[in-house]
């Protein structure tokens, strides 16, 4: 598929709690100062535990100054076009131009019918959403009053306005070949997830949008091609942060995708991927789409992603292009300095209780600031940071599933079930279980797992024994909260609590778990990058 030559654009995907409403806002405003170009937010108005989208799309518009906001996707069965249209467009007006609108033609049936919305069948998905557009954009456009005879949707001279302060895109969110095909016809972005449409499946859809598109007598780059990403073991990207942008650069000029979106929870997630991921992969797509408009420059390095840290994480997307990718500025001769980081901790702290004292935690041997590592001696330590955002992924799951409990849209026995299926539940915080749990998680040395991590790196440096037993403490610690957690939901399910005990657990993990991954991080990938894991 073409590179259809768009500029890139990167984003966020917020979750809108009403639990934690003001953490919506906070990420909101960090992704505005860091750099990024989109904050979106999931619409769900059947799930009382989210805030609505359209709310919290304003106060995230009033509170920042230049990122543009939409609905990641606006639920049309619940929301009417020409509600729609009306919103979208006064939004804009409100916030100088800074709103787009994402479009989905319904999914969750069985709670759309429960909340009144009608219940479609797929064919009646697609004429509703087509209908939905025309009404839109004939609101907009102005004139005079409106009228459309659709099977769903009727306007009988409805007065059009107000117009939006900019052109607003309207991105559907499609996966069927007739959505596809309506994509290309009538909208101005497809709009696709990971866990729905992988990388493997996007060329097929983008040819769909193609091929609609010139049918209807557009250009296919008239298009925006957008991604959900979906980070984590079975995602993509896949690896750590800093194997991601050969990856998105390689989506962009083998597919033409032109904006990525990241769901996100941390604040040094949105910090890495506004400060590293974007502007690193902006870099590989001109320099590539340099090297396309003067062939007779310089040729490229033939080795390109071979040896950079996209080729660590699997292959990227297959075609001729990845190949031509540049290598990243930082490589040097046989080696290069550790560029594995660990994740700050958030520093913010829901719980009042606390495990242990943070600033008695012994530190590690100063690390030598001038040695410098083969990319393959980083590989445990990116590895260690990769099974790590898993836990933390976990962790927000974990989170999700305690906050439907106490809106009493999950029964606590469904949530337990779903619980015992995390990594983080899977017995992983025993001293060697969990080491062994890292190469399960990432699919690495799996034959080994019987090996301890801590034991090998205790007889390489004696100096780190303090560390690895704080860790091996922590380790402990951390398994009683989860525990706790399942005591808690047991006790809910009989009746004989409020739930203000699970809530206060699982602000306890979520404050130890992060802190300890945090402190993991920075005391152990200097070590396993000098030594290894011993497997």
């Amino acid at each position: 598929m073409p590179d259809y030559g768009h500029d890139l654009l990167f984003g966020t995907v917020l979750v809108p709690s009403a639990g934690h409403a003001d953490d919506t806002v906070t990420l909101a405003r960090l992704a505005d100062s860091s750099g990024l170009d989109l904050v979106s937010v999931p619409d769900h108005p059947y799930r009382p535990e989210l805030l609505d989208a359209w709310m919290a799309l304003a106060v995230i518009a009033a509170s920042t100054t230049r990122v543009r906001v939409f609905p990641n996707v606006a639920n049309l069965p619940l929301r009417p076009p020409a509600l729609l249209a009306r919103t979208a467009a006064g939004l804009d007006l409100l916030s100088g131009g800074r709103v787009e609108l994402g479009l989905g033609a319904g999914a969750y049936w069985d709670a759309i019918s429960a909340d009144g919305g009608p219940r479609r069948d797929p064919g009646a998905a697609v004429r509703a959403t087509r209908e939905a557009i025309e009404i839109v954009r004939a609101l907009w456009r102005g004139g005079p009053p409106v009228r459309v005879g659709g099977a769903h949707y009727r306007l009988d001279g409805a007065a059009p306005g107000p117009a939006p302060a900019h052109p607003i895109g309207i991105w559907v969110g499609a996966i069927g070949p007739r959505m596809l095909e309506l994509v290309g016809a009538a909208a101005d972005g497809w709009l696709p997830s990971v866990p729905h449409v992988p990388p493997g499946r996007l060329e097929a859809g983008h040819r769909r949008v193609d091929e609609a598109a010139i049918a209807a007598g557009r250009r296919p780059a008239a298009v925006r091609r957008l991604y959900n990403l979906s980070p984590g073991p079975g995602g993509f990207p896949r690896g750590a942060p800093d194997a991601w942008p050969e990856q998105l650069a390689a989506l962009a000029l083998e597919h033409g995708t032109s904006a990525f979106l990241l769901p996100a929870r941390q604040p040094a997630l949105i910090r890495t991927f506004a400060a590293e991921v974007a502007p690193a992969t902006r870099e590989l797509v001109a320099a590539a789409r340099g090297r396309a408009a003067d062939p007779d420059g310089p040729p490229s390095d033939p080795g390109g992603v071979a040896d950079g840290a996209a080729a660590s994480a699997g292959p990227v997307v297959a075609g001729s292009r990845t190949a031509t990718l540049a290598p990243r500025a930082h490589r040097t001769g046989s080696g290069e300095r550790l560029s594995v980081r660990p994740t700050p901790d958030p520093g913010v702290r829901r719980s009042t209780e606390r495990l242990w004292d943070e600033s008695t935690r012994p530190a590690g041997p100063t690390a030598d600031p001038e040695r410098r590592h083969p990319r393959h001696e980083q590989e445990p330590a990116r590895n260690l940071v990769a099974a790590h955002d898993q836990l933390r992924a976990d962790l927000d799951r974990l989170g999700g599933l305690v906050r439907e409990v106490l809106a009493d849209t999950l029964d606590p026995g469904e949530a337990r079930s779903e619980i015992q299926k995390l990594s983080l539940r899977q017995n992983i915080w025993t001293l060697g279980a969990h080491c062994a749990s890292y190469c399960r998680v990432t699919a690495l040395h799996h034959t080994r797992e019987d090996q301890d991590l801590f034991p090998f790196l205790r007889r390489s440096d004696p100096r780190l024994g303090a560390v690895l037993d704080r860790l091996a403490e922590e380790h402990h610690a951390i398994q009683g909260v989860i525990e706790r957690i399942d005591r808690e939901l047991v006790a809910l399910a009989r009746g004989g609590t409020c739930g203000e005990g699970l809530r206060a657990a699982v602000d306890l993990l979520t404050d130890t778990l992060l802190s300890h991954l945090s402190y993991e991080e920075r005391e152990l990938i200097e070590p396993m990058a000098r030594f290894g894991t011993g497997w």
